[in-house]
């Protein structure tokens, strides 16, 4: 990585962890809003980018490690630290058992089995005394927004580096080979049953602790919102957007299109989710490898980049 690339990361970093400080209280739910989406696309990245595995099913990690931390203060009284604790577990434990099954599907079956996720696991919650049932779970106030966008940015600064130790290690390396061809793989040695379970428990990890900071932080939970399918489209639709498969896309992703989504809600209401639709469906045609692609190609290419995309799609 050359020296102004960090330098620019640097730079990006600092002025997030000045928002607190500095910025409106708007500015701040807006922040940690954004901030935790990009940590679910970041989590999707790991078995939807690297590994090659489009997952429906990260949304119930993130109800997971939710649920986990509103049982853990509501029902046991316990800390919030503990309470995400759980909420991992839980994540890890349903990433375990469900994947190894589950991940032996390939494509569009894998995508649709991880679809029905979802629905199953808020129909079972809602039947479960413990989780407050369809009522739901009101956990105790903390009005402390600084404190939300702090814990939220310190997440995604641990998931970006996990990303970029991905990049660079064996397992990174492996679940490439498995992205790229899995028999392939197989065949040169990697474990990719264990690779798979490994790389969909690990994306379940940083799911989960967003859905319990975002669960504290709104101070109320119901299985319907906790297991929200829609939330899962949020997520891959960012990390596409800016690049799945690349370190920093997530992010830029997740970020470009909160603020993107945020001025048409505010601005143009009444039309705001077609013009949300049409940005996508233009980024998919004219940069369908993400912002992330597009801009490292773009210095060379120029506007050919778009007029090539175009023509691959027959336009």
């Amino acid at each position: 990585m050359k020296a102004w690339h960090i330098g620019l990361l640097v730079a990006a970093l600092l002025v997030l962890a000045g928002v607190p400080w500095f910025g409106s209280d708007v500015l701040i739910q807006f922040g940690i809003n954004a901030l935790l989406l990009a940590v679910l696309a970041q989590g999707w990245n790991i078995i939807g980018g690297y590994t090659g595995y489009a997952s429906f099913g990260n949304s119930v990690f993130y109800g997971l490690g939710a649920y986990g931390v509103a049982i853990a203060m509501v029902q046991w009284h316990l800390p919030f630290g503990v309470g995400m604790v759980f909420g991992v577990v839980l994540a890890v434990v349903f990433a375990v058992l469900l994947g190894i099954p589950v991940l032996r599907l390939k494509g569009h079956y894998f995508a649709i089995a991880t679809l029905a996720l979802s629905q199953v696991m808020a129909a079972i919650v809602s039947n479960i005394p413990l989780a407050g049932q369809n009522i739901g779970l009101v956990l105790p106030p903390l009005n402390n927004d600084r404190l939300f966008y702090e814990l939220a940015l310190g997440l995604l600064v641990v998931a970006t580096l996990t990303i970029f130790w991905l990049t660079r290690s064996r397992f990174g390396f492996g679940l490439i080979a498995i992205r790229e061809n899995e028999e392939g793989a197989a065949v040169m040695g990697v474990n990719t049953t264990l690779y798979k379970v490994m790389a969909f428990a690990l994306s379940g990890i940083f799911s989960a602790l967003a859905g319990g900071i975002h669960a504290y932080w709104i101070t109320f939970l119901d299985p319907e919102s906790a297991f929200d399918i829609s939330l899962n489209v949020k997520m891959i639709i960012m990390a596409v957007f800016g690049g799945a498969g690349t370190v920093l896309g997530p992010i830029v992703g997740a970020l470009s299109l909160s603020a993107i989504s945020e001025f048409l809600s505010s601005e143009v209401t009444s039309i705001a989710g077609l013009f949300f639709g049409i940005v996508i469906v233009a980024a998919v045609v004219l940069m369908p490898r993400g912002l992330a692609d597009m801009l490292r190609r773009f210095r060379k290419t120029g506007w050919r980049y778009f007029s090539e995309n175009i023509r691959a799609h027959r336009l």
